[in-house]
Order: structure tokens, then C-alpha cells, then sequence
């Protein structure tokens, strides 16, 4: 085993990322995006370009020898104004899929939000370092997933020994889309994700395009999707429809239909599950848009409430229930000629009893343990005997 480190510099290049569709070169050294640059160029909203470049589900995946490892990276770090203080992003380091440790990143550029003018302040920052070491010696595979809520400029990769591209472990790839639950907000780390939970109790791979605010059925997310390869998709639908109060009914059935036929341009036959919203009492029966409680704020607590009238529903506005309905029909309809289209109610993931045991804290967004029940739950039904990901061939 090495005692002292004679570093070894790796540059981070595509071959070693998993998870990201995009790698952007910056003054620094690479940015993983989440959507490619066409999709990007599409879109002027701040909100969903801060979510895209947030690495949920990326992971640097090499084979090596080395015992310590070292990754330089500058992290954009978010401050709420009148909010308590967010967690630093955590880093995870697998070892032939095992965790085998955790780590912060300090420093790194600094994102103030106000929330009551919807302003944003960047002010730029110093790299940091995370450091992983006693590693176990020998050939290994190592993962590190980067914070899923972080957005990260990779630096400089620094190990003992020679890294190289770990191999393509034969998995199937699950490809999956939907808000800043399934992006992962309020989750332990990045592993912890209830897609990464899923994805791993389902032993396939992730490519999470989970966009915290920006899971609206943009065209340009449905020809991302079209144009991955993977084996499985899954599209999670609906609470950020209501929260930004973005369109009525009468569009969004055919926004719906649009959005699953262009997927299925890509991916004719791969199975495909619809998810509809996990409950929220906050919507189901009242519309968007969300807005901050600012009363809560006013005592240091981020929460959110519904600024809709449940009246204006006859007028077409979405509502969590609307939305439920509305895609279990939709599903039921187009399912006569695509029998590998498949529907979840969310609230099978995350329901009444659920809530009643586990809250969500800002009325929006789980917490760390609810993550963790959603991703066992969500494999217990899509990826077992029966389930709509069932592997076939195993």
C-alpha cells in the first residue's frame, strides 16, 4: 500500500463520467450538463439552468489501483435569503459498489436568492478539495457521485496510481425525468436520491434528468429523452405544472401526448412508465401557483403555500387530482396500441399514511427518510416479477 502519494493528474473526459449528457469546458476546467448544449439554447429560465448543471445521478467511474484519491472541484453553493443555512454538497466514494466514504467541498462560488424580489446574486469563489484515502488496495472500481444539488466545475482528478475507464458492467440503462423530488431535494447525499435508491435495488444504471422546477413537457426535454440511449424510461409528471401554474387542461392533454410521442420516436418499444404526482396536500385540490410562505420565512423556516382557488378548476386549472385523472386516461388511451406504455399512480410511492408519518417539511419537498421509502417502493413495484421493468431476459 502506498504511504506517500507521488499524484497522478487524470483529466476528466467523457469516457470517465456517468449520468451527464454534456461536458462544457470552462476557465476552470469542465462542467457536466444534464442537457445537451441544443436543449439549453432553448431556454432562457435561470431556474432550470441551475438545475440541469447540478450533477444529479453523475458519478466520475474508473477502474485504478490507487489507494488515495483527490478531486478539485468549484462548487456554485445556494443561499436563501432570511433561510436557515444549506448543507454543503456531499461527494460519495464507492468502491466496487460499496460506500466507503463522504466528503465536502468548501469555498466555491456563492448563488443568493431572494425569494421575496426573485433576485439572484453569483459572486465567484476559490476550487476546493475532497479527498478520499485508505482505499483498499488492488484493482477496484471506483464511483464518486457528485452532490446532486450542487452545481460543479471539475478541476483536477489526482489519484496514486493510473486510472483508467472502468468497463461497461452490461447493466440496463434507466433513463428517468421528473421535479426536484426525483432532481433530489432534501435527500442525504447523492446516492440517496430515490432514483439512485431505486436504480441500485434495481441493479441498473441512472441517467436522472430530474430537474428541480423544470419538469414542464418542454419539447427540448422529450428530444433529450428521444435521443438517449436507454433500455427503460420512466417520466414523472405534474407538480411542476401546477406549482408554476403553467398552462389549463385544454393544453395540457395535448402537451402530454406530444411529449410521449416524440420519446417514443427514440424508443419504440422500451418500456415506458408515466408516473403521476406523489400526494401533496398543498395541490390536490387547490391550483398553483406555489409561492413562499413568506410568513414562514419571516421565522427562519422555507415553506411554501398555494396562492390558486380551488374554484378556478371549472376554468381548466390543474390540480394534482386533475392531473392523476388525466393521465390515467391518456395512459389507458394510447396503452390499446403500446403495450409497453405503463402508468404509477404516485401516490402508491408516497400516499395518505405516508404522509401522515412523514411530512413534508416546506409542504413541497421529502426528507431524507421519505427518499429513502419512495426509491425501496418505487423498485418494489417497477422492478420486480411483474413490474414494468421487470428484466425479461434474467
Amino acid at each position: 500500500m502506498n504511504t506517500t502519494h507521488d499524484w497522478i493528474t487524470t483529466p476528466v473526459t467523457a469516457d470517465l463520467l456517468r449520468g451527464a449528457l454534456d461536458l462544457e469546458r470552462t476557465a476552470h476546467g469542465v462542467l457536466p450538463h444534464r442537457l445537451p448544449a441544443r436543449a439549453r439554447a432553448q431556454c432562457a429560465d435561470g431556474q432550470l439552468a441551475m438545475a440541469e448543471s447540478q450533477p444529479s445521478g453523475v458519478r466520475l467511474v474508473f477502474r485504478t489501483r490507487a489507494t488515495a484519491v483527490e478531486l478539485d472541484a468549484l462548487p456554485t453553493k445556494r443561499v436563501y435569503v432570511g433561510a436557515p443555512p444549506r448543507p454543503d454538497g456531499v461527494y460519495e466514494l464507492l468502491v466496487d459498489g460499496r460506500p466507503v466514504g463522504r466528503g465536502n467541498v468548501t469555498g466555491g462560488n456563492t448563488l443568493t436568492i431572494d425569494m421575496t424580489t426573485g433576485t439572484a446574486e453569483h459572486r465567484p469563489g476559490p476550487v476546493g478539495t475532497v479527498r478520499f484515502t485508505g482505499l483498499p488496495d488492488g484493482v477496484k472500481d471506483v464511483e464518486i457521485w457528485l452532490p446532486h444539488n450542487e452545481t460543479t466545475e471539475l478541476v483536477a482528478l489526482r489519484t496514486d496510481a493510473p486510472v483508467e475507464p472502468a468497463p461497461d458492467r452490461g447493466r440496463r440503462v434507466w433513463l428517468h425525468h421528473g421535479s426536484s423530488i426525483s432532481h433530489g431535494s432534501d435527500a442525504a447525499g447523492p446516492t440517496s436520491t430515490w432514483p439512485a435508491l431505486a436504480a441500485s435495488l434495481g441493479g441498473v444504471e441512472l441517467i436522472n434528468l430530474g430537474l428541480g422546477g423544470g419538469a414542464l413537457l418542454d419539447p427540448f426535454t422529450a428530444r433529450t429523452l428521444r435521443d438517449t440511449p436507454a433500455d427503460l424510461i420512466s417520466v414523472k409528471i405534474g407538480i411542476n405544472l401546477v406549482n408554476t401554474d403553467l398552462m389549463r387542461l385544454r393544453a395540457f392533454t395535448p402537451a402530454v401526448h406530444g411529449f410521449l410521442d416524440t420519446v417514443r420516436d427514440g424508443h419504440p418499444t422500451a418500456p415506458l412508465l408515466v408516473v403521476s404526482p406523489l400526494l401533496c396536500p398543498l395541490h390536490e385540490d387547490t391550483p398553483g401557483p406555489s409561492v413562499p410562505d413568506f410568513g414562514a420565512l419571516g421565522a427562519g423556516q422555507l415553506r411554501f403555500r398555494a396562492a390558486g382557488d380551488p374554484a378556478e378548476r371549472a376554468t381548466g386549472k390543474l390540480t394534482l387530482g386533475v392531473i392523476r385523472d388525466e393521465l390515467a386516461r391518456i395512459v389507458a388511451q394510447r396503452s390499446a396500441e403500446d403495450p409497453n406504455l405503463h402508468y404509477l399512480d404516485g401516490r402508491d410511492l408516497y400516499g395518505e399514511a405516508d404522509f401522515a408519518e412523514l411530512p413534508l417539511p416546506d409542504a413541497l419537498h421529502p426528507d431524507a427518510a421519505t427518499h429513502r421509502r419512495i426509491g425501496e417502493r418505487f423498485a418494489g413495484l417497477a422492478f420486480t416479477a411483474g413490474g414494468p421493468f421487470t428484466d425479461r431476459g434474467a
